[in-house]
């Protein structure tokens, strides 16, 4: 619930793995030893970041509104937004 002042929401992700040393690994088509690519851990990931971050609150929000309201279809989510707005005597 919410007063109406934007809301914020922070959020954190741990850094891309990084190999600045190649690792030993094996060709897997002819079986010979070989060394693994090294990562590189330059490029950004914030817009996909945003992108995840978005989908979850989306995701946490409307289950919460669906907990909250009674049902999970909006028949039931409309009800129970009129009965509360009459409750508590609210007009526009």
């Amino acid at each position: 619930m919410t007063t109406g002042e934007p809301l914020i929401v922070r959020g954190a992700m741990k850094p891309l793995p990084t190999l600045t040393k190649p690792l030993r690994s094996v060709d897997t088509a002819s079986k010979e030893p070989a060394q693994a690519l090294r990562e590189r851990t330059d490029s950004c990931t914030v817009p996909a970041a945003a992108v995840w971050a978005r989908r979850w609150w989306r995701s946490c929000s409307g289950r919460t509104t669906a907990r909250s309201s009674g049902g999970d279809h909006i028949d039931d989510a409309l009800g129970a937004l009129r009965a509360y707005t009459e409750r508590i005597q609210w007009r526009r």
